[in-house]
């Protein structure tokens, strides 16, 4: 039997404990975060928060979602202890996730849903910036993971059609690439606001 999201993620997180340790938010998502307007945030597949904890932490209203009841009760457990009042947690399968308004900034990092991008696209705001930073295919990383789930070079500004002016587009190796040697694509590309 297919083991499901959930149990992978509440699997990895009770076998790695240093996932759980507190990390610095995305270094992309601190570069185009105030690139945009407004100040209404969803934080997709957060894990325990590290994006989220630093958006709120700089004055943004926050949204989370992702599938591990631990993760997220790390990150509400952080936010109290900060004295951040501003996100609002929400354990959903990504699989079937939908956002149900509309936000200034979406950011999703690590993680990949090639049909849930579209969904999170159409979410954004007229200036609404999106950062969405992941593992792709590179000769150079680690022989781990499903290639399912990795990014083709050159894949991910596909996603963002004319609507969208890039404000940056990079390949790279990870930040902890000593730790875990994988490269990865991000971008952060705002929507263009409506003409009148």
């Amino acid at each position: 039997m297919a083991q499901s999201d959930y149990e992978k993620w509440e699997r990895k997180y009770a076998e790695r404990p240093e996932l759980l340790s507190p990390r610095p938010p995305s270094a992309l998502l601190v570069r185009h975060a105030g690139s945009g307007v407004g100040r209404r945030a969803l934080d997709v597949a957060c894990g325990t928060g590290r994006n989220a904890l630093w958006l709120a932490d700089n004055g943004w209203r926050v949204e989370t979602a992702d599938i591990s009841p631990t993760a997220l009760e790390i990150l509400r457990s952080e936010a109290q202890r900060k004295g951040l009042e501003t996100i609002r947690t929400l354990c959903v399968d990504l699989d079937r996730f939908t956002p149900e308004r509309s936000y200034d900034l979406i950011v999703m990092t690590n993680y990949l849903d090639r049909t849930l991008l579209p969904r999170l696209i159409a979410a954004l705001t007229p200036g609404g910036i999106a950062v969405v930073e992941t593992y792709m295919k590179h000769p150079a990383n680690e022989k781990t993971g499903n290639p399912d789930y990795l990014l083709d070079p050159g894949e991910l500004p596909g996603y963002f059609g004319t609507g969208f002016e890039i404000l940056e587009y990079g390949e790279y190796p990870n930040e902890n690439w000593e730790i875990h040697r994988m490269y990865k694509a991000g971008i952060a590309a705002r929507r263009f606001p409506a003409v009148l």
